[in-house]
């Protein structure tokens, strides 16, 4: 059998026509892992091998995920013409068509409804120069100040955060080569393990050198199988944490007095605010034991040097904002920034989820993190581009409230690319409703999505093999991606698409770009001397270094590994500590009666975002081919709830359906369904439309619900 094996890859050997070598990276999570795929051609057929290629922040690893990215790019149901629908039905048109099409109709609405009643939604998975050109074509091209993007839901929270309390929002204040050098290391709402598994060799050489694992997460996931310690804190339950963890390091003179009083401000207020603080109620409300609290605070507070590391968990609910500041409080109080081994890091989840938020996309926001409100960043914008400071639009709204705007007929036709808003939304029936209410609907992807079917107009997008450009990983270090391979069919990539769109719409000198590197050279002016300085970039040094840690402002300048070594970002040079309370603005959803289980969101290992691309790899597909559900077995016993059996889950917004799966790695008061799914099993139908009063993020981790056994008869009846 072995003889016969190797007689079989011999003759494949032989056979083999040709190879084509493709260097690039995973377009999932933000490690974006670089890689080559390897096309191998057999008279007709192909086949394709991934390997792994040495880079600073992954030195050639690869998960699953990067292993079988190649399947979607690949894939037989890849979009290769424009699709215009016509008598409700699909057809192939060319681009010239499609183009005059967009033309005719976003002129008329403009001239009949105003220029705002266009909308434009991005992406936090497009390249810097992709994520740019949008931001423009909303502000130039279009003249409308309604844009903003997916990322909203993914990195809102750590973002303000970051920038109010540190004054830059970058993803990590060091490097990740800085994580095995820390004493202790607390993860807040984060499963590495699934959503970023290149990243756990950091956590787990730091572990071989003895640093102490406190990991905060309603479940046991593979993450909290690490820890020393995890606190299983009830859902929406962070931010008291944190105070309960303040309080106890006030008690036990942890403070670092000298830091906090060189370097901070608020210092007072914040003190004032713990003293009145009840220890035991605020612990209470967690649902995790006080002494177990206590013991994670006075480790980290005794720790030599710490990191706190922050991700959807606690940012994705209607206090994020607030709760992500009260972990830098923790930080900041300790004085663990700033030096070897210590800081904070935002785990982003998306692939460009840093880069996507740093040049435009974002409603109040301009290139190299500049505001849309300040006049000075205005006009050195408007200069960049070539246009009046008072033709650029002001401040629109975030992504869900643009959905409130469709629905309301004031947006009235949308320009969407590479985003699935009908399943990614909170309120996601809702959004599919509203996007139904649009008079001219144009979507860019690389698939017919959810999202993309209710379009008017589907634009065929180029996949990450076929696309080059930066990104900026999870430490805010960009790196260029490669993409040789010919766009699919008639596809086109993203910056082409949007200049193409720009040119019909009258702006096209404006977008006269001939490459992605052209379009990165303009960026890097763009972002000169803002809080994202690219300027010391180009493609040249990207290739040669491997990637560069912002900001970089000239080309000798070897980029930043480690911010605020001297100073904080502040114009007084100082970071800023809050007082924060235990319980959100905007109140959350508690357990009733009729809803008496908390449910939470996440991710599974071989699943990306809604799905879209990974459920088109056989590969991925296979490991989760349908939705489930988490619950302990206590819980189901209460509830009458079979194992392994379709059950509804419902909220105040609908239902779904999904699989249970009992475990006892859950609290008993929560259940657990991931988010890569649509249609009847779309966790997101049940989220409410509650936002952040400060970064307009969705609850979507805490949300009251009940469980049901399905009955597919009662279903059909109420439908």
């Amino acid at each position: 059998m072995k003889h016969s094996m190797l007689t079989y890859y011999r003759e494949k050997q032989l056979n083999m026509e040709s190879e084509t070598i493709f260097e690039t990276q995973c377009p999932f999570c933000s490690m974006q892992c670089k890689k080559q795929v390897i096309e191998q051609k057999y008279g007709k057929r192909k086949r394709y091998v991934t390997r792994g290629v040495d880079n600073p922040t992954t030195q050639g690893r690869l998960c699953i995920k990067g292993m079988n990215a190649y399947q979607h790019a690949v894939h037989k149901d890849r979009l290769t013409e424009p699709m215009m629908k016509k008598n409700g039905e699909f057809v192939p048109v060319s681009w010239e068509e499609a183009l005059e099409l967009i033309r005719r109709k976003f002129t008329l609405i403009q001239k009949q409804s105003g220029s705002d009643s266009l909308g434009v939604y991005g992406s936090a998975s497009i390249t810097n120069e992709e994520s740019y050109l949008l931001g423009k074509l909303a502000r130039v091209g279009l003249q409308t100040k309604h844009i903003d993007y997916n990322g909203r839901f993914c990195m809102a929270s750590a973002a303000t955060a970051g920038k109010a309390v540190l004054g830059i929002d970058r993803g990590l204040t060091s490097s990740l080569h800085e994580i095995p050098e820390a004493e202790c290391l607390i993860l807040a709402g984060t499963n590495i393990a699934e959503c970023q598994p290149t990243m756990m060799p950091y956590f787990e050489e730091a572990r071989q050198k003895g640093a102490y694992i406190i990991v905060i997460d309603p479940r046991e996931t593979e993450t909290a199988a690490m820890a020393d310690l995890h606190l299983k804190v009830k859902p929406g339950r962070d931010a008291a944490l944190a105070n309960t963890m303040i309080k106890v390091l006030f008690q036990e003179g942890l403070v670092d007095e000298k830091f906090v009083k060189n370097k901070t401000n608020g210092f007072g207020d914040l003190k004032k605010h713990i003293e009145k603080m009840d220890l035991e109620a605020a612990a209470e409300s967690t649902g995790v034991p006080l002494k177990d609290i206590a013991k994670a605070a006075k480790v980290f507070g005794k720790a030599g040097s710490g990191m706190v590391f922050t991700a959807r968990g606690i940012e994705q609910q209607t206090d994020g904002h607030m709760t992500v500041r009260n972990f830098l409080n923790l930080v900041l109080l300790t004085g663990k920034i700033g030096r070897k081994g210590c800081g904070y890091g935002a785990v982003t989840g998306q692939g460009n989820g840093q880069g996507g938020r740093e040049h435009g996309q974002k409603c109040d926001q301009l290139p190299g993190y500049r505001s849309i409100e300040s006049r000075e960043d205005r006009e050195y914008i408007s200069r960049v581009w070539g246009i009046e400071e008072k033709d650029l639009p002001g401040k629109g709204v975030s992504a869900y409230e643009m959905m409130e705007k469709v629905h309301e007929k004031e947006i009235k036709g949308m320009f969407l690319m590479c985003s699935n808003p009908v399943v990614s939304n909170p309120n996601a029936g809702f959004v599919k409703e509203a996007l139904g209410k649009l008079d001219f609907f144009v979507a860019a992807d690389l698939f017919m999505s959810e999202t993309a079917v209710l379009a008017d107009l589907v634009l065929p997008a180029a996949s990450y093999l076929e696309d080059e450009g930066t990104m900026t990983n999870v430490e805010g270090r960009v790196t260029l991606r490669e993409a040789s391979r010919k766009p699919a069919g008639n596809s086109r990539r993203d910056w082409e698409i949007i200049c193409d769109v720009a040119r019909v719409m009258g702006k096209g000198e404006f977008f006269s770009y001939t490459s992605a590197e052209e379009i990165f050279d303009e960026l890097r002016t763009a972002s000169r001397g803002g809080a994202a300085d690219y300027y010391g970039m180009t493609y040249e040094r990207l290739r040669t270094e491997k990637g560069i840690l912002w900001p970089c402002p000239d080309t000798k300048h070897p980029g930043t590994v480690r911010l605020f070594e001297k100073e904080f970002a502040h114009e007084d040079k100082r970071a800023l500590l809050t007082p924060v309370t235990n319980e959100a603005e905007v109140a959350k959803e508690e357990p009733t009666a009729a809803y008496p289980l908390y449910l939470t969101t996440g991710r599974v290992a071989s699943h990306y975002l809604t799905g879209v691309q990974t459920r088109k790899s056989s590969n991925l597909a296979a490991r989760f081919f349908e939705s489930f559900m988490e619950m302990h077995p206590e819980t189901a016993e209460k509830y009458g709830i079979p194992e392994g059996e379709l059950v509804e889950v419902q909220s105040r917004r609908g239902s779904i359906v999904v699989r249970s799966v009992f475990t006892e790695k859950i609290r008993e008061d929560t259940i657990f369904v991931p988010f890569h799914w649509a249609e009847q099993q779309n966790v997101n139908m049940l989220i409410p439309k509650d936002l952040d009063p400060i970064c307009r993020m969705p609850g979507y981790k805490s949300s009251a619900v009940c469980v049901k056994r399905y009955n597919p008869e009662a279903k059909a009846r109420s439908v």
